[in-house]
């Protein structure tokens, strides 16, 4: 019997290591998730001004987790778990607004994401090709996404959220595709607290679209 090659056991220490990343990954999505939930039970009778506090603390949280990681920090999942908490206490008066007055469309949106996320995750995660190009392609939709946003906000356009909230759909669910890929793809299981917070951000803003989708179809 012939002893393993130095590469054949790197090979194998790489395809065993991928299972483990995608599992401690999707643990701290699951937990994020669970997170945001709490904060968006918390932060539901939040007044607007204080929402938006949240949201620059979760931004702030964000800012800190690429610096730790970088600094080789082990605090990194403690920002991201702090990260879910604010942006959920941030969403939760928009949450509470939707569960008040359209509660159907709140479990609408909520089992659309998981479908939208575990399929377009699936697609992702078992891709062969490269798809570096369709990330610099959704990351400049992404910013015309966001003046197109901000423009509506001034001009009436017709049905301009309904195209806002499709459009947002398609760009993420391009961002989808790609952050599942680079899971499968990396082996430092240091990057799974930042994959994480983008799968998670790439299913709240999901949400957040399905949520205006489906209220606007039952009013």
């Amino acid at each position: 019997m012939e002893p393993a090659t130095p590469h054949g056991n790197l090979a194998l220490d790489a395809a065993a290591d991928t299972p483990t990343l995608f599992g401690q990954t999707m643990g701290l999505v699951a937990a994020t998730t669970g997170l945001f939930a709490l904060g968006a039970y918390l932060g539901r009778s939040l007044s607007d001004g204080w929402a938006w506090v949240a949201f620059i603390g979760a931004f702030l949280c964000l800012v800190a987790m690429r610096l730790a990681v970088r600094a080789g920090n082990g605090s990194v999942v403690g920002l991201l778990f702090g990260f879910g908490i604010l942006i959920g206490v941030g969403t939760g008066p928009t949450v509470a607004y939707y569960a008040s007055t359209d509660p159907a469309a709140v479990w609408q949106a909520a089992g659309a994401t998981a479908l939208f996320m575990l399929g377009l995750g699936a697609v992702g995660y078992g891709t062969r090709r490269d798809l570096s190009g369709l990330a610099r392609l959704a990351s400049w939709a992404l910013l015309g996404l966001i003046v197109f946003g901000i423009v509506t906000i001034f001009v009436n356009m017709p049905n301009g959220t309904l195209v806002y909230a499709l459009a947002g759909l398609g760009i993420f669910a391009a961002l989808t595709v790609v952050d599942f890929q680079r899971l499968r793809l990396t082996q430092d299981e240091s990057s799974a607290p930042m994959i994480a917070a983008s799968i998670f951000l790439d299913g709240l803003n999901v949400f957040l679209f399905f949520l205006d989708i489906f209220d606007r179809r039952s009013s």
